[in-house]
């Protein structure tokens, strides 16, 4: 990977729609050059689909929040199973240091998130939980 394939990616992440010829403009690079980097990122990998957020998504949740999860003794993948059972749960990563899990949560209100979260630590193996409500978000994907 190169500087002409991250500045295309890094365009393509602003906008998924933008056409082949505005991204030679943008990159300097002919029209086919572009076309086959493209077709190349596909084909290797790299870029593994196109996307769209719709009005639904980009509105703002109720609620959203990290929810960082410590896990006793070797019950993480049980507790994983729980955690992506939820459909609250938009998102689970397992990291290391002091928690085992970073979970995304997005909720209605904060009654039913209050609820989310009492749930989750009733999950049995949940050592101890740290919850941060996201308040403002300035920039979305990579």
């Amino acid at each position: 990977m190169d500087d002409l394939d991250t500045e295309l990616l890094s365009a393509l992440r602003h906008n998924a729609r933008i056409s082949v010829s505005s991204l030679a403009a943008i990159t300097g690079a002919s029209r086919a050059t572009v076309a086959a980097r493209i077709d190349r990122l596909v084909a290797s990998g790299t870029i593994v689909g196109f996307t769209i957020r719709t009005s639904h998504e980009t509105r703002s949740a109720g609620v959203r929040a990290i929810v960082m999860i410590e896990v006793l003794g070797k019950l993480a993948d049980r507790v994983a199973d729980q955690l992506r059972g939820l459909p609250q749960v938009r998102a689970l990563h397992s990291t290391n240091g002091k928690w085992d899990f970073v979970a995304e949560l997005e909720d209605r209100d904060l009654v039913s998130f209050d609820e989310t979260l009492r749930r989750i630590r009733l999950i049995n193996g949940i050592n101890s939980t740290e919850t941060n409500i996201l308040l403002k978000t300035s920039k979305t994907g990579f």
